[in-house]
């Protein structure tokens, strides 16, 4: 069996090490919190377009992390159903530094079944395939804790503090090779 030529890339991050996905001329994954078997990972056999969209992911990850960054602008490809892409829409909607809860998440995806869409709403952040860029970190919950988190709620914490102190909180990339 063949599969689509892509771009695999393991980065480096203060939440721990990151997994790029590129293809098809865009991001379908990055993912944290677990660790990356080597074997799994390529560094392209992706067509140029990937490896572009690859090299500009890592720069804005980079640059995010080092707090010179808030948004991302990059074309993005998450496979997941109806409801779930239109929560990660809204996510991509919170400003870096701000949250907002499950219950306004899932009033900003259908207003009329809100009270009824907030789980769903937790459901869907956990399976969102692109974390930070997609940002599920800012959602809480209604009382304002943090909850849950796919990548660990020490990452969650970081992402939060990060943003909210205006990227004070920053990372040197060359230091985390040392």
């Amino acid at each position: 069996m063949h599969t689509a030529a892509r771009v695999r890339r393991t980065l480096p991050s203060p939440i721990g090490p990151l997994l790029l996905e590129v293809q098809g001329g865009a991001v379908t994954r990055l993912t944290m919190g677990s660790p990356i078997d080597p074997a799994e990972v390529d560094c392209g056999d992706g067509a140029g377009e990937d490896v572009e969209v690859a090299d500009r992911a890592e720069r804005q990850l980079a640059e995010y992390f080092s707090g010179h960054r808030k948004d991302f602008d990059l074309p993005l490809a998450a496979e997941g159903t109806v409801f779930q892409m239109a929560v990660w829409a809204v996510l991509r909607t919170i400003p870096c530094g701000q949250t907002r809860s499950y219950a306004d998440v899932a009033a900003a995806v259908d207003a009329g079944r809100a009270s009824t869409l907030a789980r769903a709403v937790g459901q869907a952040n956990g399976a969102n395939p692109i974390g930070v860029i997609v940002p599920c970190h800012r959602v809480v919950t209604a009382c304002g804790s943090i909850g849950g988190y796919a990548g660990g709620l020490a990452a969650k914490r970081w992402l939060l503090r990060h943003e909210q102190a205006g990227g004070a909180e920053l990372w040197d990339e060359a230091a985390s090779t040392r």
